[in-house]
């Protein structure tokens, strides 16, 4: 068997194929396209003077002239004939050789690509053969679908992750909790309180957390509440002082002068039925009965509270010492706006008190 040909490597499988079958080679299906090579090189050689005239395979014939070899094999031809071929093979060479050697500097390229395919041509069978075996995409499409197989598992692997961690039923049951009055008037009485323990529990240099030089980090200082204020009048004076004003006269008030309890279940003659369904129903003290019934009416609770906060903190009104001026200034300091920032608030709640009453008629 010859060496390979470089025009028959530089043809896909496929082109091999139909060669093979255009020659008539036998036992071809099994072979790899490295074999499938040296097989039509053997056969095309061995009857080169019968392919020599198809066009198909010209530029084959052309590449083993440039090679510098024969494709035609010794077989019983008289020894004059092959002695002919030679030296016409020979001559042919010679003129090639020539007509490049006469070519201007400029085509040094041609001459490196002539080289490589000589090389190519050359190249053992054992090293087409490593070649072949590499699996390469055959086309851009194949490319393209590969990438979207890949991301079309990538995005169902993090749906997967997603419903498994029961993040959509967590924010669900979050939706619901928060989508009440009672979440309103609580997130509102929780910003109050979180500003007004900056001014009564304020924070203290606690410790440090070293700089990490792997991350690039400097000193972080850290701070806590200093519990110790726990301790002294100056933390319960304000704090009991906001609490009476913000939350129990509010609450009391929303509990006795309660308009949802006393318009649900079509009208007030019908309390004592629906005191006793409430209570056999488990209804909570801050939450709403099957009729639509607040345990603290929350619009009550709104109003209460916008007044007693305009009496307290903006008229300075003591109820016979009971409230201490210095706990009053201190409140309004620490609270968002003062006394301003405590009636946006109570308007907020009022308004979502009425909407929700609205949709539930």
């Amino acid at each position: 068997m010859s060496g390979g040909n470089s025009w028959l490597a530089r043809q896909r499988k496929t082109e091999l194929t139909e060669l093979a079958q255009a020659v008539g080679l036998k036992d071809y299906e099994g072979l790899r396209k490295s074999d499938l090579e040296l097989a039509l090189d053997e056969h095309l050689s061995d009857h080169a003077t019968r392919y020599q005239s198809d066009p198909r395979f010209t530029d084959y014939f052309k590449s083993r002239a440039r090679a510098g070899g024969s494709p035609v094999k010794k077989e019983t031809a008289p020894a004059p004939d092959v002695k002919t071929s030679r030296r016409r093979t020979t001559k042919a060479a010679d003129a090639i050789s020539a007509a490049d050697e006469d070519e201007d500097t400029a085509t040094s390229p041609a001459h490196v690509a002539q080289a490589a395919s000589t090389a190519l041509a050359r190249t053992p069978a054992r090293a087409l053969s490593l070649a072949s075996r590499i699996s390469l995409p055959a086309t851009p499409a194949d490319v393209a679908q590969a990438v979207d197989r890949g991301t079309v598992a990538v995005r169902e692997r993090v749906s997967t992750l997603y419903q498994q961690s029961r993040i959509p039923e967590s924010a669900q049951l979050t939706r619901e909790w928060l989508s009440t009055v009672q979440s309103v008037v609580s997130a509102i009485a929780l910003f109050e309180l979180y500003k007004l323990r900056q001014e009564v529990l304020p924070d203290r240099y606690a410790f440090t957390v070293p700089a990490v030089p792997l991350l690039r980090t400097p000193d972080y200082p850290v701070h806590l509440p200093d519990m110790f204020a726990l301790l002294t009048p100056a933390f319960w004076s304000p704090t009991l002082t906001w609490a009476l004003t913000s939350v129990a006269l509010p609450a009391l008030f929303g509990y006795f002068f309660n308009l949802s309890a006393a318009h649900s279940n079509n009208g007030p003659h019908h309390r004592g039925r629906r005191s006793s369904s409430s209570t056999s129903g488990g209804g909570g003290s801050g939450g709403s009965g099957n009729g639509g019934e607040y345990a603290v009416d929350p619009l009550t609770f709104s109003i209460v509270k916008a007044v007693v906060t305009y009496v307290v903190y903006a008229q300075g009104v003591t109820f016979g010492g009971l409230i201490s001026p210095d706990a009053v200034a201190r409140i309004n300091s620490a609270l968002y706006s003062g006394w301003r920032g405590v009636l946006v608030g109570t308007a907020v709640s009022a308004l979502a008190a009425v909407y929700d009453a609205a949709l539930r008629k």
